[in-house]
């Protein structure tokens, strides 16, 4: 069910009153969705980007990197970048297991949007011209890599 739908459902339920004095219809208590972070896709996922993190933060560490005035080549950076690819496609297909699922909430979203964002984090640290301005593409890959681990774990909240 869609949010716009699920809203205006919801409402007219609120407002509508028994003229007679009959009992209203409550809705059964709703539970809380199932986590996904046990599933193995999903678990795969949230390893996989703690692991990316964890490299991401060793780059930013790179000895001279703050104050090399152009680009620095940084051991084993080919390999994180096939990395982050392959992190993408996994997000765009817990995106898309999400949807076939019918999931109405964030996370399917979210992954979309971090499916598409690690890309955009992989070409600004190409388009650098300096070792700051790669290690603030790191810094930014980094804060999304942690995203992703957070969405996936974090506990799932009831509808609203």
């Amino acid at each position: 069910m869609s949010c716009g739908i699920a809203l205006s459902v919801t409402l007219m339920f609120a407002a509508a009153s028994p003229a007679d004095g009959q009992a209203t219809f409550m809705p059964a208590s709703v539970s809380a969705p199932v986590s996904v972070a046990q599933e193995p896709m999903f678990a795969e996922i949230v390893e996989r980007a703690r692991r990316l993190k964890a490299a991401a933060d060793g780059f930013r560490q790179a000895p001279g990197l703050d104050a090399a005035p152009a680009p620095v080549a940084l051991n084993g950076f080919d390999h994180f970048q096939a990395e982050i690819a392959d992190l993408a496609a996994l997000d765009m297909q817990g995106h898309l297991e999400l949807a076939r699922r019918g999931t109405d909430g964030d996370l399917k979203c979210i992954l979309k949007g971090i499916a598409q964002d690690l890309p955009v984090r992989m070409k600004e640290f190409a388009d650098a011209r300096s070792g700051a301005q790669q290690k603030a593409a790191l810094a930014e890959m980094a804060y999304l890599l942690n995203d992703n681990v957070e969405v996936i774990t974090a506990p799932p909240k009831p509808p609203a």
